[in-house]
């Protein structure tokens, strides 16, 4: 295959690995510039990082066919620009986000005495104050600033403009104290989420083009952030990365990002967006007193789902005692063909993927993201679990991917 022309040798790479990530790739594609010709509609760009103000744009976001104009750019800006862009002064009101932060102020006072103190995906326990699901907390809590909070024309512009209509949004509340440390430099879901080993899995076009159109990540600046306060680290540019999914742990790629990242300030109010391809990261907070509170938005597309409703915990059960006959019958001894065999089965009953999930109580143990049903199946016939305690596990996990 080394070989071939390097056009064609493209064309054939089905799968990436994370040894044939190059370094050199990376540098090429963040030492672009933004094309200033291309972002007609911004108010500045500063460190690659486009800005829109929000309030010179109020009237082209309300009428139609400019409106679809504004989103058009903003789509480009997130895949073929530099994947990041500021919507300044989002939130012109800021009395909605103070009614909003008191309302996650007490959420997170209540989970402490409920809960105690979490850890973050990429950062150790202690350096955050997150409130997972902050949506549908919020949304129960106080209806009324859910619904002041989420009629907000930027969110919902900017998430169509990705996504198209019929998204779906979550959200986490995360308020990083003084002296919190930097997350580690990485990728966000869905990729973002799966160990090396699992990534490399998938073909070139899923990790390339489909899990970075799947999502788009947002956050809400609840207080004035300074750059010492540790806004997201980014480096514009990165999503174009074709490999990053595998690149993100690498030494190499890491003291690279760490290098050569960038960090803006931002207002009480703004609303940052950027391609969850992007490598990014939570940066020091080195202040005596900002409470960087930030409201994460992951927005969904409405696509990824199945057409029909099964229950997959039901076909889980009728299955397991059919598969642990199986290796019952064969005495232990488990060809190739039978392994194979019995994955195909479970991929096609048991649920394969993590999420969604309640990561209040889907907690990972080690690793981003919590048990599948299909792990849990495959582990216990592994290991031998009789049918009535395989049983017992699969309700338990059932019971933890459920909101409370």
């Amino acid at each position: 295959m080394d070989d071939l022309p390097s056009s064609k040798r493209r064309r054939l790479q089905t799968y990436f690995s994370e040894a044939e990530c190059r370094l050199e790739d990376l540098k090429a594609l963040v030492g672009q510039e933004v094309d200033t010709c291309c972002v007609t509609f911004a108010s500045s760009v500063q460190k690659n990082v486009v800005f829109y103000d929000c309030q010179a744009l109020a009237t082209m976001l309300s009428e139609e066919a400019s409106r679809r104009q504004l989103m058009s750019e903003w789509a480009y800006v997130l895949n073929d620009g530099p994947g990041v862009l500021v919507l300044q002064g989002g939130f012109a009101d800021h009395s909605t986000i103070d009614r909003c932060s008191s309302a996650f102020a007490a959420i997170v006072e209540d989970e402490k005495i409920s809960k105690g103190m979490r850890g973050d995906h990429f950062a150790k326990a202690g350096a955050y104050d997150r409130v997972w699901n902050a949506m549908e907390k919020l949304c129960v809590r106080e209806p009324a600033v859910f619904t002041d909070y989420y009629s907000n024309d930027w969110i919902a512009g900017m998430s169509e403009a990705w996504l198209g209509p019929m998204y779906q949004i979550t959200s986490q509340m995360n308020t990083i104290r003084p002296g919190g440390k930097a997350q580690s430099m990485h990728r966000d879901y869905h990729l973002g989420f799966q160990s090396m080993k699992t990534v490399a899995k998938f073909p070139a076009h899923v990790q390339a083009k489909v899990s970075p159109l799947l999502t788009l990540q947002g956050a809400v600046a609840h207080v004035d952030v300074p750059v010492d306060a540790g806004p997201t680290k980014l480096l514009p540019f990165s999503h174009q990365y074709r490999q990053g999914y595998l690149a993100w742990k690498r030494a190499d790629f890491v003291d690279f990002f760490e290098a050569n990242y960038i960090q803006l300030p931002l207002k009480k109010g703004d609303l940052l967006f950027f391609n969850p391809a992007l490598f990014h990261a939570g940066g020091d907070n080195i202040t005596a007193s900002v409470m960087r509170t930030v409201n994460l938005l992951q927005v969904s597309s409405p696509f990824g789902r199945s057409m029909e409703t099964l229950d997959r915990l039901r076909m889980c059960k009728a299955v397991y005692p059919i598969l642990s006959d199986l290796r019952v019958a064969h005495a232990g001894r488990i060809t190739e063909e039978l392994e194979r065999r019995e994955d195909n089965a479970i991929a096609a009953c048991a649920e394969g993927y993590q999420f969604p999930t309640n990561l209040d109580l889907d907690v990972p143990d080690g690793a981003v993201a919590p048990l599948s049903q299909a792990e849990l199946m495959k582990q216990s016939l592994e290991t031998g679990l009789g049918q009535e305690e395989f049983f017992k596990q699969l309700d338990e996990q059932a019971t933890l991917k459920k909101s409370v």
